[in-house]
């Protein structure tokens, strides 16, 4: 998804917490990056698709083996200081049993997917993978236009995928396999 910056006075996570909330921001896909505060606003209905092949299949496995929670991007986490809308994302039950009704879920996800639009701004980007890494969370960023994905993990070195690859996240979703070829079809 794109991002729109928009304008404010500085705030504390907290504040942008209050602000989020706000009945004005109630349709807004707010993210609150290195304090500065992003809408995220629609890319294509390509990616969307993307999203929520991964999404769907990830869903279906973790509920069938009970391992926990999936949202998409409509489901907001606090990660530190930082608050994050990714496309889809998931948490391990044993790290939470329900998710938080309201507001960016409390608990950071294990594993999240961001599907990367030509629009999307690499540095843009490349800090957010960054902040989630240092948070011990996993990306798998997937690039539609090239057919490829990236497994960033924490601590280790970055494992790009073609069309013919595999995605895994054993100590995450074990057994779970999903082709890339499935997802680009």
């Amino acid at each position: 998804m794109e991002k729109i910056a928009l304008v404010h006075q500085a705030m504390t996570p907290e504040e942008f917490d209050v602000f989020a909330e706000l009945p004005e921001n109630a349709d807004k896909l707010l993210e609150f990056i290195n304090r500065e505060i992003n809408e995220k606003v629609p890319s294509n209905a390509y990616s969307s698709k993307i999203s929520m092949r991964i999404g769907s299949r990830m869903a279906v496995f973790a509920d069938e083996h009970d391992l926990g929670h999936l949202t998409g991007e409509a489901g907001g986490y606090k990660v530190g200081n930082n608050r994050f809308v990714p496309d889809v994302a998931f948490v391990a039950k044993a790290k939470q049993v329900e998710l938080d009704k309201r507001g960016y879920n409390h608990v950071a996800p294990d594993l999240v997917v961001e599907v990367i639009s030509p629009s999307d701004n690499p540095k843009d980007v490349a800090d957010k993978i960054a902040l989630y890494l240092a948070a011990g969370i996993t990306v798998w960023a997937l690039y539609p236009e090239t057919k490829t994905a990236q497994v960033h993990r924490p601590n280790q070195a970055v494992i790009t995928l073609d069309e013919n690859g595999m995605l895994t996240a054993e100590d995450i979703l074990p057994g779970f396999q999903l082709a890339l070829k499935d997802i680009f079809r």
